[in-house]
C-alpha cells in the first residue's frame, strides 16, 4: 500500500524532545519554543509568532482578538476545514460563506463586497493547497470597509504571495502542524502569526489562561494575575522541541515535496482534455502541499478512487462544502450562488505527497492513475 499521508522525520526530532523532557520547562515555552518563534519571525516578517497545540486553537485565539460577539458576521469559503468556522460561532459570530474560484479553489475575492454587511467585522481567506488567495483585493476591500481579515493558511507555510510569506499579509494568520501537513509538532500543533502590533500584548494574556504571567517571567510585574478572558493555548515544550527538528530542515522538505509535485504535473499535462490539474497564479509560489485532480464529476471520482483502492494505492477526496452540513445550515448562510463550490469539491481527488516519497512509488502512482484516467 502506497499511503496518502506519511509525517516528515528528519533526524534530529528525537534528540531535541529528549532534551525538552530532560529540561524544566516541559510544560511549554522553553527554549525549543523561543526558537521557533524567532524561526518563524525571521521567516515570515510576522511580528509575533505564539506557538498554540493546534491551528484550530490559534484561530480561536483570533476570533478572541478580534472581540468577536454575538450576530457579527465572519465572511469565508464553504470549501474549508470545519475550524474555519467553528473559531468564529464559538464567539457567536454568524458563518457567510461565499462562492470559491474553480481554479484555485479559493474564496472568489470578487464576491466579497456582495456579501458584507454593517454586521461584518472579519473576512478569512484559505489558502487552498498552499497556494494564495487575491491578497491585494481581500485587503483592499478590508481596507475600504474598515474590516480584519484573518488568513487561514493551515496549508500555507513557505508558500508565498507576491514574495510575501501566506499569513504575514492579513491582520493574523495561523499554520497547521497536523501530521498530514508538510511539517508536524508531533501529530498536531499550530502557530498564530500576529501582524498587527495592537494584538501583541493581549494575544499572550489570552494564551496564558488570561493572565499576565508571561509579563511576570520577564519582569514586568512583581506578580501575575488574571487580567482577561483566555484559555489554556500554550503547546507542550516536547511539541516545540519536535517541530524545531522540521524548521532546521525546512527548505530541504520544501524541495523535495515540490519535486514529487513537479512529476506529477508533468505527467498529467497531456490529460488534461479528461482532467483538470492545480492552477498557480502568477506571483504566487506554492509549497507543494497537495497534489490534485478534478475529474469529469461525482460518478468519475466513485470509480477512480475504486481504482486506486484496488491497485493499493491511497488517494482521497477532500472537504464536504461547511454550507451544505447539518451545523453549517444552522450556523451559516451562503450568500450569492454555488457556482461552483459543491460542483467542484465532488470532482475534487488528492493523490499521495509527503516528504520522502520515493521515486518507484511515484512512477508507480503515475502509470495507474494515467490508466485510470483512461479507462474513465
Amino acid at each position: 500500500m502506497i499511503p496518502f499521508n506519511k509525517p516528515p522525520y528528519t533526524g534530529n526530532e528525537d534528540q531535541y524532545v529528549m532534551s525538552a523532557m530532560r529540561s524544566s520547562k516541559i510544560s511549554g515555552d522553553g527554549q525549543f519554543t523561543q526558537l521557533c518563534h524567532e524561526w518563524f519571525e525571521k521567516n515570515t516578517g510576522t511580528k509575533k509568532a505564539l506557538l498554540t497545540p493546534s491551528c484550530t486553537q490559534a484561530l480561536e485565539m483570533a476570533a478572541i482578538l478580534l472581540d468577536i460577539q454575538p450576530g457579527d458576521e465572519v465572511i469565508m469559503p464553504s470549501y474549508t476545514f470545519v475550524s474555519t468556522a467553528n473559531a468564529f460561532v464559538l464567539r457567536g459570530a454568524k458563518i457567510v460563506f461565499v462562492d470559491i474560484r474553480p481554479d484555485t479553489m479559493n474564496i472568489d475575492e470578487n464576491l466579497i463586497e456582495a456579501a458584507i454587511t454593517p454586521k461584518t467585522r472579519a473576512i478569512v481567506p484559505v489558502h487552498y493547497a498552499g497556494v494564495a488567495c487575491e491578497m491585494d483585493t481581500i485587503m483592499a476591500i478590508a481596507d475600504k470597509h474598515q474590516l480584519f481579515v484573518i488568513e487561514d493558511a493551515a496549508q500555507g507555510m513557505m508558500a508565498t504571495y507576491k514574495g510575501r510569506a501566506l499569513g504575514s499579509i492579513g491582520h493574523m494568520g495561523a499554520y497547521s502542524f497536523h501530521e498530514t501537513k508538510n511539517y508536524t509538532s508531533g501529530g498536531e500543533g499550530g502557530v498564530l502569526l500576529i501582524n498587527d502590533e495592537r494584538f501583541t500584548a493581549r494575544a499572550e494574556i489570552i494564551r496564558e489562561k488570561g493572565t499576565n504571567r508571561s509579563q511576570f517571567f520577564r519582569g514586568m510585574v512583581d506578580k501575575y494575575t488574571w487580567v482577561d478572558i483566555g484559555s489554556s493555548y500554550l503547546p507542550s515544550e516536547l511539541q516545540a522541541a519536535y517541530l524545531y527538528g522540521q524548521l532546521e530542515c525546512a527548505e530541504e522538505i520544501n524541495i523535495n515535496r515540490r519535486a514529487t509535485w513537479g512529476a506529477y504535473i508533468n505527467a498529467f499535462s497531456t490529460l488534461t482534455d479528461k482532467i483538470a490539474t492545480p492552477y498557480i497564479p502568477s506571483g504566487c509560489q506554492h509549497n507543494a502541499h497537495m497534489f490534485y485532480l478534478k475529474l469529469s464529476g461525482l460518478e468519475s471520482r466513485t470509480k477512480f478512487l475504486e481504482v486506486m483502492k484496488n491497485e493499493s494505492i491511497m488517494a482521497v477526496f477532500h472537504y464536504v462544502p461547511l454550507h451544505s452540513s447539518i451545523a453549517g445550515k444552522k450556523l451559516g448562510i451562503f450568500s450569492g450562488a454555488d457556482n461552483f463550490t459543491t460542483k467542484e469539491s465532488e470532482r475534487l481527488v488528492r493523490l499521495p505527497l509527503w516528504y520522502g516519497l520515493s521515486e518507484q512509488d511515484v512512477t508507480r502512482v503515475l502509470d495507474v492513475v494515467s490508466n485510470a484516467i483512461a479507462c474513465n
